[in-house]
């Protein structure tokens, strides 16, 4: 046995960029991508892909191997074609947020490295401008994004090297595609959304990517040609890698430049979507529209980002959509729990089946470990849903660290083989995970630990709360109170802070209540709908 070594016909390096010439051969002329007037087949995809890499790499361009490229934009085929396009040219693929101010996107653009940037026409002045403050050996160059919606004629004036589909034109569909030398080579740089803190650049390799991907589709049991609507940003860790898997299938991906109630039931029903992934921000949305309405087929629903409130999950099961629950972080590629659903809970009432799944889970199927510790033993905690650690991982889709941050790098990934992911969970008797907090969002009140998820839950049972989170306000007696921020679904100025608390007080703890209730039309949130609760900090220190 000690004589069978490794060998190249065998040991190719694991990436998922093979899959979109699988699916030009397999799914060649089924659809891939739809959008407005756009219809695109998945031989078309392909060759389109090739023709950008083929341009990148060219002298016309010349980005070398492991430098990095942006992308700023929505939902839209382009976007979707660059997650190929990029990393297919030796390139580092880096998608950023669109909705970041012009000196939050000059600090990512600089601190990347970014030698080109393609972006959407909508954010064309955001990003000149965030590159003017940045030192002239430094400025990336620009491409144009345009869609069937608006193909305005780039104007000399303009900074930009050229649009989109001149770089796609310019292109050879019979470019060899620049294979990884190695699977542990960095394929994409993702920036954390900074919820909590200052955004962190995370690398990917190929093989995380790989193994997120393989992991989204096992664990959703992803069927062949599914109709795949975009609510998910792109942006956000590459749609939770469904922007790989949706080819390794050869789904219909359904793009939407914006998400709203009104355009995702209409998507819904002209396209027959059979799944979509969504925060729970999103499908709090959908459950409040006014026109909502039962679906006329089920429309599988893969939620995270935030824990989702039991009672969005059951409003949402309600209309038709079968909702999934899972947990990850930018840090480790997608979803690596989920609650993996059991056959004996269908027989549940709705309420218990909704505070099962509210629940994130078990490890997926190609993930290696999970656990909860106790932050200060370092001891596994006791699996009775009750006692507080930090959760930690270890598996294949982990990232290989923070681009430029050995000491943030050191600090999550530890000596001990773990990766600490900052966030705060019970393990449950039966091995399921539950998130309790972010490390930042636990409340500590007299001595007591308060879960502001906790809190969350029971705000959002009551029929008039909208939206809802609880944060620690400075106290001088008790050191931290709970402080409640909430959105109401009808602005009349019925409801009373008095009320709120005298609700609160029927279902918690007294020491949970909280001390203050503030009442906000929408609470701040980042693009990928979660709740900026170091935004609400910063206003509860200014209470009285």
């Amino acid at each position: 046995m000690e004589l069978l070594l490794p060998h190249p016909s065998n040991s190719s390096p694991l990436t998922v960029l093979g899959y979109l010439e699988r699916a030009a051969s397999v799914y060649g002329d089924s659809p891939s991508l739809l959008h407005a007037t756009t219809v695109r087949t998945w031989s078309e995809t392909h060759s389109r892909c090739l023709r950008i890499a083929s341009t990148l790499s060219s002298p016309s361009l010349g980005i070398n191997r492991g430098q990095v490229v942006s992308v700023i934009g929505p939902n839209v085929p382009s976007v979707y074609e660059l997650q190929f396009a990029v990393p297919m040219s030796g390139a580092i693929l880096n998608n950023i947020n669109p909705r970041l101010d012009a000196n939050a996107l000059s600090v990512l653009l600089r601190h990347s490295e970014t030698k080109l940037v393609f972006v959407d026409h909508h954010s064309s002045s955001l990003v000149l401008e965030a590159v003017s403050f940045l030192p002239k050996n430094e400025k990336p160059r620009l491409v144009l994004l345009q869609d069937d919606v608006d193909m305005t004629p780039l104007s000399s004036d303009v900074e930009f090297l050229d649009t989109y589909e001149g770089v796609m034109e310019r292109g050879d569909e019979t470019f060899k595609w620049v294979r990884p030398s190695s699977e542990w080579n960095p394929m994409v740089l993702n920036y954390t959304s900074g919820t909590t803190s200052s955004p962190k650049g995370v690398v990917l390799s190929h093989r995380a990517v790989f193994m997120s991907t393989i992991n989204s589709l096992l664990d959703w049991s992803m069927p062949n040609r599914p109709v795949y609507l975009w609510t998910l940003p792109m942006f956000h860790a590459n749609g939770w890698s469904y922007t790989w898997a949706t080819a390794a299938v050869g789904a219909t991906n359904i793009c939407i430049r914006r998400v709203d109630a009104k355009t995702i039931y209409e998507s819904i029903d002209k396209h027959h979507v059979t799944h979509m992934c969504a925060a729970p921000m999103v499908l709090n949305m959908l459950t409040n529209y006014p026109a909502r309405k039962q679906l006329k087929q089920p429309v599988r629903v893969m939620t995270a980002g935030a824990p989702p409130p039991e009672t969005v999950i059951s409003s949402a099961e309600s209309l038709g959509f079968d909702v999934g629950h899972g947990y990850g972080l930018t840090e480790t590629g997608c979803l690596n729990v989920s609650c993996a659903w059991k056959p004996e809970w269908d027989g549940l009432g709705e309420s218990e089946r909704a505070k099962l799944k509210s629940r994130q889970g078990i490890r997926t199927a190609v993930f290696a470990e999970v656990d909860v510790r106790d932050t200060l033993t370092g001891k596994s905690v006791k699996h009775d849903g009750v006692t507080v650690g930090e959760i930690v991982f270890r598996g294949g889709s982990v990232m290989l660290g923070y681009y430029k941050d050995p000491e943030g790098t050191a600090a999550s990934m530890r000596e001990d083989g773990w990766f600490y992911t900052g966030d705060m969970g019970v393990m449950h008797p039966d091995g399921y995970l539950e998130v309790k907090d972010r490390s930042k969002d636990v409340i500590i009140c007299g001595g007591e630990n308060i879960s502001s998820k906790e809190v969350e839950t029971v705000l959002y049972t009551n029929p008039v709360v909208k939206e809802a989170a609880v944060v620690a306000k400075p106290d001088k007696m008790w050191g931290e109170t709970p402080c409640a921020f909430v959105s109401l679904k009808c602005l009349d100025g019925s409801v009373s802070e008095r009320e709120i608390r005298e609700f609160c007080k029927a279902k918690l703890p007294k020491y949970m209540v909280p001390r203050n209730v503030v009442f906000q039309e929408e609470l701040p949130k980042t693009s990928t709908g979660k709740i900026q609760k170091f935004v609400l900090r910063q206003m509860a220190k200014s209470l009285p």
